[in-house]
């Protein structure tokens, strides 16, 4: 089992040890019972008296009423009385007549209760239960329903919400009110109802296996229960990827800053990396490239969700709290290596063979182990859930905080284990209230107004708003660092002046290609489950002789838009399938004056090999020199972008992908000048509409959405994707005079694309 493999199997020990707030860790013994929730957890629950328990009861008429609404509405996108938001009609496979349901039903904006403590606890029991369908149902009116739309699309994006959420004009009485009640049962008959909001998730789950015990899963579901992976490569993800995934910041939630080595680490939270920046924007480094949870070089690292961090100059490294894994991760920025501090993980076998069978699905799961010192199953030892906040103490161990301040869990770092918990807010701030309200003191410099709506953006602590913030600043010399996470930016305010000025990020190329539009080998194995591709953006047909083509791609950006840099070779990415072979980086170095035989460049190679040893600084130079030689895809007189791609072809049919990251803003002209925000808004909207699935967030709402920021529309920067494909049919290679030798031929192609 890979580390990344490792992140199901934990979160789904983590979502059935919960009892009375505080989660069970432990593993299966071999030969053990494979259920998560054993029957000695769920009989320890029941004993204990949860309000919960006391207060399940099944529904009444009114109920079976809201049950046949929902079914109603499964296929059907809006209707009189609904509409249906974070949702893909392309695919189906959750929504079934047939089938395990746990809903969410009540006022989910407007309710007493903080909204982060009952969506966690949904998370927590989707990750588990795989082959459950999950969703939440607000009942609103006709005279708001506009402004919860809006609403509702915010709490997605704020509490990272993978399932839909069915937003109901329709009026029942049972039903509808400020309470949050969840709903869970089969087939859409005879519903369990959980009216307390401080539900026990060992029941749930208790209740859930017995609801699904007799059916048999689905060949989807056994794929993905045994490779510990999530769906779709397989972590799911909200579904308004089409427009709030593409633009260059997607819930910047937190920052800190190294003030001696001029550097800001930006958790840019729902793209799942840690963005490396100076002082001025120019980005250095990331951290993280895909959703999941695997150690491994920056490159190919993998968070889910990252929150809070933490420099420590001794070390030169970064505690990361990865909040969807509940887990602290550590980053070392030399070496440039992620390693997960807690839960601890041993691998205890690898190979070539065990990787290739990971990155395709296949693995078998045998080869790690979390937690060595775990006792039992029944251990009552406690685990992170959805941590946000980090901080550290003087005896090297760290503080972790969830985002609404009711737990806190101290971590040591030599042993990697949680040696203490402290529960609600005031507990807290009795123990380490001085340390928190000495670094929310900066806080005294900024507008209220503005701390409101940052407050707003992120959660509430009813307690203190302001320890909300706690992770989302950091001082710089005589300036503060922000994230606004409403503006989907980071900004610098001057305590001094009171001067506020956005951070403009360069070197955006460095951050490669989105890991949304690229395959990589082990998301193809899971196309067929779910996974999107890249909407195509111009198609084309060669019919040619064999040999090497050299083909140009002119590439016209939409109109109004301005790129934000010139377009770097890191953001291409391309692929030959078939009977081609892509050689566009081959020839790119300067070809020797002279030929030499494969025996002789073997020789050569050992001669530099040796220059290395005896002189390694400069070897270290010349290879630094050639990182920092970074090419660049220039634009071309006629205002278009030139992208070179050369093939070697042979007889047969074959086809040329080519991705491309443009990061466009719009154009600061007449033109822009005097339209209004909300016309700039829609032309951004409009330049993303080409959607790469169909998805439940339109046009109007992504603009109210962003209009809510009450930023420079001009100012933001978005991701354009260009996706191509060029098919070649190539003929058979013609015969010289002599009928023995074949003749190859260079071709050359120009092809015009317009987004």
């Amino acid at each position: 089992m890979s580390s990344r493999s490792l992140s199901l199997k934990k979160i789904s020990l983590l979502s059935s040890r919960i009892v009375s707030g505080n989660i069970q860790w432990g593993y299966r013994r071999p030969g053990g019972d494979r259920n998560i929730v054993s029957n000695a957890l769920v009989g320890r629950c029941l004993t204990r008296g949860f309000a919960s328990v006391k207060r399940v009861s099944r529904a009444s008429s009114p109920h079976a009423d809201l049950l046949s609404y929902v079914r109603a509405s499964l296929d059907i996108l809006e209707g009189p009385s609904h509409h249906w938001l974070n949702r893909d009609f392309e695919t189906k496979q959750l929504f079934k007549d047939k089938g395990t349901y746990v809903v969410l039903v009540g006022d989910l904006l407007n309710g007493t209760s903080d909204p982060s403590c009952f969506f966690e606890k949904l998370k927590l029991l989707q990750q588990r239960s795989p082959g459950v369908c999950f969703m939440g149902i607000h009942f609103s009116d006709q005279a708001r329903t506009t402004d919860d739309r809006a609403a509702l699309a915010e709490l997605i994006v704020k509490e990272y919400l993978t399932f839909p959420v069915l937003l109901s004009e329709k009026d029942f009485p049972k039903s509808s009110g400020e309470e949050v009640r969840y709903l869970v049962f089969r087939d859409f008959k005879n519903p369990l109802i959980y009216q307390d909001k401080d539900m026990d998730i060992a029941i749930v789950a208790k209740a859930l296996e017995s609801l699904s015990q007799d059916t048999e899963k689905s060949k989807s579901v056994k794929l993905f229960t045994n490779t510990w992976s999530k769906l779709a490569d397989a972590i799911k993800e909200p579904h308004f990827s089409s427009f709030l995934q593409d633009l260059f910041l997607y819930f910047p939630g937190c920052i800190s800053a190294d003030e001696a080595g001029d550097c800001l680490f930006l958790s840019d939270s729902n793209h799942h990396r840690i963005i490396i920046s100076n002082y001025s924007g120019e980005i250095l480094d990331s951290i993280g490239c895909f959703p999941g949870f695997e150690d491994g070089e920056f490159e190919s690292a993998k968070m889910l969700r990252p929150a809070a961090t933490l420099y420590d100059e001794e070390e030169d490294c970064l505690y990361i709290v990865d909040s969807e894994n509940h887990a602290i991760r550590r980053a070392n920025i030399k070496t440039r290596v992620l390693e997960t501090v807690y839960p601890k993980v041993i691998k205890k076998s690898g190979g070539l063979w065990s990787w290739m069978m990971e990155k395709m699905g296949l693995g078998e799961g045998e080869d790690t182990t979390v937690e060595a010192d775990a006792k039992s199953e029944e251990s009552d030892a406690p685990s992170l859930m959805f941590p946000w906040h980090i901080l550290k103490r003087d005896d090297d161990s760290l503080l972790v905080i969830n985002k609404s301040f009711s737990k806190l869990w101290i971590i040591n770092l030599a042993s990697g284990e949680i040696e203490e918990v402290v529960e609600g807010f005031q507990g807290i701030m009795k123990i380490y209230g001085e340390l928190i309200r000495e670094k929310l003191s900066v806080l005294k410099h900024l507008p209220s107004t503005w701390l409101q709506q940052q407050t707003k953006a992120i959660t509430s602590c009813k307690e203190q708003p302001s320890a909300t913030l706690l992770s989302s600043f950091s001082k710089f010399g005589d300036d503060i660092v922000m994230t606004d996470i409403a503006g989907q930016r980071v900004l610098k305010l001057n305590r001094g002046s009171g001067a506020c000025s956005s951070i403009q990020f360069s070197n955006i190329g460095i951050l490669g290609l989105p890991y949304w539009l690229s395959i990589p080998l082990e998301r193809v194995f899971n196309l067929a489950n779910g996974v999107q591709e890249a909407h195509i953006s111009h198609t084309h047909q060669l019919r040619l002789l064999p040999g090497k083509v050299s083909i140009q791609l002119k590439i016209k950006i939409p109109q109004r838009t301005e790129l934000v840099e010139p377009v770097q070779e890191s953001c291409i990415w391309r692929q030959a399938r078939g009977s081609i072979t892509e050689v566009s980086n081959a020839g790119s170095a300067a070809e020797p004056s002279e030929k030499v035989g494969v025996s002789q460049q073997w020789y050569d190679e050992l001669d530099n090999l040796a220059k290395e040893i005896v002189n390694p600084e400069l070897a270290e130079q010349e290879e630094e020199e050639q990182e920092e030689d970074v090419s660049e895809i220039e634009s071309e007189v006629d205002g278009r972008i030139h992208i070179d791609c050369s093939v070697n072809t042979s007889p047969g049919t074959s086809e040329l992908i080519v991705y491309v990251a443009l990061y466009l803003r719009l154009a600061k002209n007449e033109e822009t000048e005097g339209a209004s925000q909300e016309e700039l808004a829609r032309r951004i909207a409009d330049v993303l509409k080409p959607a790469r699935n169909m998805t439940t967030m339109d046009e109007d709402l992504f603009v109210k959405v962003l209009l809510k920021s009450k930023r420079e529309v001009r100012d933001i920067v978005f991701l354009k994707p260009m996706h191509v494909r060029i098919r070649f049919d190539t003929m058979d290679h013609p015969k010289a005079d002599n009928s023995r030798d074949i003749i190859l031929t260079d071709s050359s192609a120009q092809i015009d694309v317009t987004l």
